[in-house]
């Protein structure tokens, strides 16, 4: 494993660390995503240039294409939220009401 292949994927790690065990509000765990597609967004870039095909070339927009429409209901869910319950703290949540 290479230097930047084991950077991706400690920066890959480290969102998912986070997003798993610093659960309090709504805004760091989204962050921790943005993290992690950002890392993935790199690492399938490198890839890309690595094997120098075409075949992969757009693989890289479609998923930065994702990550934005993952970013913009992320940041609409944190909107309504924040309007409805007054904060975006994840405790104060509960799924089963709506």
């Amino acid at each position: 494993m290479t230097l930047t292949h084991f950077a991706f994927s400690t920066a890959f790690m480290l969102g998912l660390a986070g997003l798993a065990f610093h659960r309090t509000h709504l805004l760091s765990a989204l962050l921790c995503l943005e993290g992690m597609m950002l890392s993935l967004f790199l690492a399938l870039s490198l890839w890309t240039l690595e094997l120098s095909t075409t075949n992969f070339a757009a693989s890289p927009m479609l998923l930065l294409a994702f990550s934005a429409c993952e970013a913009s209901a992320g940041l609409a869910l944190l909107v309504a939220t924040a309007r409805t319950h007054g904060n975006d703290r994840l405790q104060n949540f509960n799924l089963l009401q709506c």
